[in-house]
């Protein structure tokens, strides 16, 4: 049980210190849960929401407003880039692989807050070799409507 206090005041100053920009990495063997939506207070279904995108070369964009589905009760938006040329994004740590087969690149990811910045990572195949291209994402919850449609 020592280690285990241990371990969770280490994890606790890893937290607090994680505005520095040294490296800290805290994980629990039973810390292998999936990133979670944002828990949202709407009926089940489809609505829109502006989403804004900033980082990268300023070449690519996003759809927006763009797809936003609540399904029990979380959040999840459709990202559609302005290319076909991505082919995977990286959301706090998880790698999505996008829902199209034709068209621009298209994905669906969890939405863990609005409002703020969201950082990603979207891997386009454009360039000679392919690349990881660092982006923030904000969804403005203050612009959800209604059903899609």
């Amino acid at each position: 049980m020592h280690k285990y206090k241990k371990f969770l005041t280490v994890c606790s100053l890893a937290a607090l210190l994680s505005s520095c920009t040294a490296p800290f990495v805290c994980m629990a063997a039973a810390d292998t849960t999936e990133m979670q939506a944002v828990e949202f207070d709407r009926e089940d279904g489809e609505y829109s929401i502006q989403v804004d995108l900033e980082g990268g070369s300023g070449k690519a964009s996003v759809t927006s407003p763009t797809l936003f589905t609540v399904k029990d009760g979380n959040g999840y938006a459709q990202i559609q880039w302005s290319s076909s040329n991505y082919d995977y994004m990286i959301v706090n740590g998880e790698k999505y692989l996008p829902i199209n087969t034709e068209g621009n690149s298209v994905f669906e990811i969890p939405v863990p807050v609005f409002d703020e910045a969201m950082a990603v990572t979207a891997d386009t195949t454009a360039m000679n070799a392919p690349h990881e291209i660092e982006y923030t994402l904000i969804f403005d919850k203050a612009s959800i409507k209604g059903k899609f449609g």
